[in-house]
């Protein structure tokens, strides 16, 4: 029932020794002016150099070593991010797709595609970039940001799709890599050598793709660090590439140019097909300017295109914003250089594949477009440049994406999202390269090779990067709208708005692409969501802070302060109940019983420090304690809130937790107490055979919420106190005995017990009670009826036992008639308020009335006669209850006089003496309704 003294000690004279950290090596000879420095390590990624120092001469002086191990632990805005997030958005869609998309969808089309792409993409890199510079940003990019934002639940299946992403992504530019050399050194390729021209078919073709996946493997093992200082010469490479592009549509002349063997939809065996490049022309712009959809030489089948397949394609060439991120964990300093990098990479990219698209539509015919897909290359002044760009960018994307991949994997496994099946993939780092998950992602990666066409992979890619952007909108508008101050990133190009657009933008494009694939990845996604919050071991450890609490504060407080307790009505009337708590251990049948009761209700469970006054403690003792109620709380499984206070005395500690308990109008209105008796306390977490047993609470030495026989328990005229206090209060009351004795399993299960019993009568004033129109006998049958809807209750009758004599058939003198009008009175109010149970009329109940002789106001005074009757009660209720599970009696309130307040719990213990689990009730307010 009530709170003892509880001992909280709390040792805080430890210290900290920090050991002496090593001095600083000697700065090597190398010197650098201050200016030349600081812009090559930043934005080349030549690492932070620790020792380095600024000399008097402006030069900086660095170790050799620190160079040396530079690049393997950090890298700068162009290396890291720039030159990856460029490269991924060129790969296979600058060189062998341009003409698929333009000759396909129009040049009108195109431009508006790209538009509603880069609109998505630069929307999603406003979220990016606001996430990267709100906090430190660690390794697996997108992962990390959105993990760290939505909780270890939906960052862990959003990362697990990402991961997915980044897989099929490099299989589709590996795919294109593989394209771009049949389509050169092939049969009748441009720049095959007579004799050793690569042999064509679809087997040849998964072989060229493994070839080239595993030298992805072979670099990947080597580390990002060797990546990083290559893909700036690969970014140079095909920007050179490119400019050789520009600068041959304006200065080729016209020709016919061959279209490709493989191409069976238009060649045949007796002479060869040309498409025309016409040079700069007003009429080849014209005739381009709008749709002409065609079927797709490339593919199984030759599936006929549309809008949706070519904005697939379109979009899967340009979803490389995430490459910089994914290197978040090699980056110098990710919050400038994600931001930066990815924003100009974006903006850079946007301009070359406008400016190629425009020109290949006033340059080109559709025909040629439609049907060669690498018509660049026979135009280009210098054909071998085009060669070295499509393979080049083609394979620095497929090998940033492993990397990304590997690197997102990793992330997994060492936030434990899936526990041991992913374990040993955070132990395979050597050098702080993930080997084994290196390795993984190249396996999965050779699994999607099988598919072998670039369109059909480049579909199920563009669909699942673009749920990974929606899910950081998500993440960006989810923390804008809840105001949350700690949300506060330096970059500023951001609002709900932009992110709001992004997320709309990457749902609908979802469809668009491919209906069945966007179904299935969302299903998967919250299929992931559903399996990680019950099994994975972070979502119960991991302390990332999670947007969904966030958001559940904020609708919360805005639902709370629109609840007004003005407006309160009976129809609606629930439980909110207050249980005074004194040791959990002792209590968990009450605590749990008390959780049925409630009907959904607020449920507080509230505990009582005393002894001490607060002043006296040298901390709050309710921090310390605070966090193990709340594993009590989901020990137990109880939807519960807990409250804890600190006060001299309990009668004084019950105030504070009545008044503060519950926030606006969602205060507690109901109290229950634990009975006052002498039975000894029962540990419920230790005693062999209960239902609540645990090890949770057992500490080195002591153990939590320890039960004591010598525990000190307010004394009988405090208890009453406590009773009196709480009507003072205008609450409900409810004091309960016997839950040691109460197992709800048993209840369930036991063919024995078949009634929920009610008493309508107050004992101690039978003449004075009408059970028809009294406020607690009323609240009685609304609490049995709210335990009767309870799974493992529902089982049970209700069972109403009417008392002959009561104060409405007092007055009538003829026995039947009297029971006939009660019993029917009885029913009819059943049937009015809804209440289905059984009425039953007790018959001895004439006989123990006259033994009171009329004493129904000394009743609380401990004389021979209360006792004698009293007895009676007990044994009349006794034979009554040996089928019953739980019976509900009617508490009277405590006397005027405090010196009758011994006698009152005399009176009240010998009323419920050695009965089953019993709740002595007693009503304030009016809880039920008749009226629709």
């Amino acid at each position: 029932m009530v709170t003892s003294v509880e001992s909280i000690v709390m040792d805080h004279t430890g210290s900290i020794n920090d050991p002496a950290f090593p001095e600083a090596p000697e700065p090597g000879t190398i010197k650098m002016p201050n200016i030349l420095y600081k812009r090559i390590s930043g934005w080349f990624g030549l690492g932070c150099l620790n020792n380095s120092k600024k000399s008097d001469d402006g030069y900086v002086e660095f170790g050799q070593t620190d160079v040396e191990s530079s690049f393997g632990r950090t890298l700068g805005t162009f290396a890291g991010v720039f030159s990856p997030v460029a490269l991924s958005m060129f790969s296979a869609l600058l060189y062998l797709r341009v003409g698929y998309i333009v000759g396909n969808a129009g040049l009108l089309i195109t431009l508006l595609q790209f538009f509603i792409a880069y609109i998505i993409l630069i929307f999603t890199v406003t979220s990016i970039c606001a996430i990267s510079t709100n906090g430190a940003v660690e390794g697996g990019g997108a992962y990390f940001m959105i993990s760290r934002t939505l909780g270890p639940e939906f960052g862990g299946s959003i990362g697990t799709l990402f991961f997915l992403a980044n897989i099929v992504s490099s299989a589709l530019y590996i795919v294109g890599c593989a394209e771009g050399f049949v389509q050169n050194f092939g049969p009748a390729g441009y720049l095959v050598i007579e004799g050793y021209e690569m042999k064509d078919s679809p087997w040849w073709r998964f072989t060229y793709c493994s070839i080239l996946n595993l030298v992805n493997l072979l670099v990947c093992l080597v580390g990002a660090g060797m990546f990083a200082k290559i893909s700036v010469m690969i970014f140079i490479i095909v920007c050179i590439s490119l400019a050789s592009v520009v600068i041959s549509f304006f200065v080729v002349d016209p020709m016919q140019v061959p279209i490709p063997e493989a191409n069976q939809l238009v060649q045949n065996d007796t002479y060869l097909v040309n498409g025309t490049y016409t040079g700069l022309s007003w009429e080849t712009f014209r005739d381009n300017l709008y749709q002409g959809y065609t079927r797709d030489y490339t593919s199984k089948n030759y599936p006929m295109t549309d809008f949706a397949t070519v904005f697939g394609v379109l979009f899967s060439g340009v979803t490389g914003i995430m490459a910089g991120a994914n290197m978040s964990g090699e980056l110098k300093d990710p919050g400038k250089s994600i931001p930066w990098g990815t924003m100009s990479a974006v903006l850079f990219t946007l301009i070359s594949y406008l400016t190629v698209a425009v020109l290949s539509a006033a340059t080109c015919s559709r025909f040629l477009m439609t049907n060669n897909y690498s018509y660049m290359m026979p135009i280009n002044s210098l054909p071998v440049m085009i060669t070295i760009g499509v393979l080049t960018a083609t394979f620095s994307a497929s090998l940033s994406n492993l990397i990304g991949s590997s690197r997102v994997l990793e992330a997994l496994a060492k936030d434990n999202i899936y526990g041991r099946l992913l374990k040993w993939f955070s132990k395979g780092v050597y050098k702080g390269n993930p080997v084994w998950a290196v390795v993984l992602s190249w396996l999965l990666v050779q699994i999607v090779l099988f598919i072998g066409s670039l369109n059909v992979i480049a579909q199920i890619n563009s669909v699942l990067f673009l749920l990974s952007y929606l899910a950081t909108n998500l993440a960006c508008l989810g923390l804008d709208l809840t105001s949350a101050p700690n949300f506060r990133p330096s970059f500023k190009m951001f609002n709900w708005s932009t992110a709001l657009i992004g997320l709309v933008g990457t749902l609908i494009m979802m469809f668009v692409i491919n209906p069945m694939y966007a179904a299935a990845s969302i299903v998967l996604c919250f299929l992931l969501i559903v399996l990680l919050h019950l099994f994975s071991p972070s979502s119960q450890t991991a302390d990332w802070g999670s947007l969904t609490q966030a958001l559940i504060f904020h609708q919360v407080r805005k639902y709370l302060l629109m609840l007004d307790s003005r407006k309160e009505h009976v129809k609606f009337w629930r439980p909110q109940v207050l249980l005074l708590v004194r040791n959990p251990r002792s209590s968990t049948p009450l605590v749990h019983f008390v959780n049925d009761m409630k009907k959904s209700g607020l449920y507080v469970l509230g505990h009582v420090i005393t002894g001490r006054e607060f002043s006296e403690f040298d901390t709050d003792p309710t921090v310390y304690l605070y966090p193990h109620w709340l594993s009590l709380v989901d020990h137990l499984k109880v939807k519960a809130f807990v409250e804890l206070t600190v006060a001299k005395t309990v009668r004084e500690g019950l105030s504070h937790l009545t008044h503060i308990s519950g926030l606006g109008a969602m205060k507690p209105n109901t109290i229950v107490l634990g009975f006052r008796d002498n039975q000894t306390p029962l540990d419920y977490f230790q005693r062999a055979g209960s239902e609540y047993i645990t090890d949770k609470f057992e500490t080195e030495g002591s153990k939590l919420f320890e039960v004591r026989d010598n525990d000190s328990q307010v004394d009988d005229i405090e208890f009453v106190h406590l009773i009196g206090d709480i009507l003072r209060m205008q609450k409900n009351i409810c004091v309960a005995r016997h839950f040691n004795e109460y197992s709800k399993s048993h209840i369930a299960k036991s063919g024995s017990l078949k009634y929920i019993d009610v008493w309508p009568v107050n004992f101690f004033k039978p003449s004075q009670n009408d059970p028809f129109d009294d406020t607690t006998c009323l609240f009685m049958l609304q609490l049995s009826c709210i335990i009767n809807m309870v799974n493992g209750w529902k089982h049970l009758r209700v069972r109403v036992l009417l008392c002959e004599g009561q104060a409405s058939m007092s007055d009538m003198t003829d026995l039947s008639l009297r029971r006939t009008t009660g019993y029917a009175k009885m029913k009819q109010l059943l049937g009015v308020l809804r209440i289905k149970a059984d009425v039953e009329l007790v018959d001895d109940w004439s006989r123990l009335r006259a033994s009171l002789r009329g004493a129904d106001m000394d009743i609380n005074r401990n004389n021979e006669t209360s006792r004698t009757y009293l007895g009676n009660v007990n044994r009349l209720i006794s034979r009554k209850s040996s089928e019953t599970a739980m019976t509900f009696l009617y508490l009277d309130c405590p006397p005027e006089s405090e010196d009758l307040y011994v006698d009152y719990l005399d009176a009240l213990s010998q009323l419920t003496d050695s009965l089953r689990p019993c709740l002595l009730v007693h009503g304030i307010r009016a809880v039920t309704s008749t009226t629709l």
